[in-house]
């Protein structure tokens, strides 16, 4: 499946952005679909999962209560919605459908990526 990362841009701190994640060629595979991030210098982290069976949602502690992870069907499409934006949210976000069923926390359970999309949170 190709994915199409879309929806990144610059915003003030305490902004919000939605991020999009369609799926191109056939309907998303696999067990799931996350959100990545990876800031210069750093290494790509997860950031929110969702699995297809059950609909079950994670995040990463920094996000919690902030970003929304969610799909929608019809669309083929699996959005992420950042509230409450820092400055540290800065970085190129990914959404990859993730081919194992299990390390859903990790870049290496993930086989299909999406381009990235840009996210720059100004203070």
């Amino acid at each position: 499946v190709q994915l199409q990362a879309s929806g990144g841009g610059l915003v003030r701190a305490g902004g919000s952005l939605r991020l999009s994640c369609a799926a191109s060629g056939r309907t998303f595979s696999g067990y799931g679909l996350g959100w990545f991030r990876q800031a210069p210098g750093k290494e790509r982290e997860f950031v929110a999962s969702i699995n297809w069976s059950g609909g079950n949602t994670f995040y990463t502690n920094s996000v919690k209560g902030r970003f929304t992870i969610s799909r929608d069907n019809a669309r083929n499409t699996v959005y992420l919605q950042m509230d409450s934006l820092k400055p540290e949210d800065t970085a190129v976000y990914y959404c990859a459908d993730r081919s194992r069923l299990n390390g859903q926390f990790v870049p290496a359970s993930y086989a299909s990526w999406g381009q990235g999309t840009q996210v720059t949170v100004s203070s």
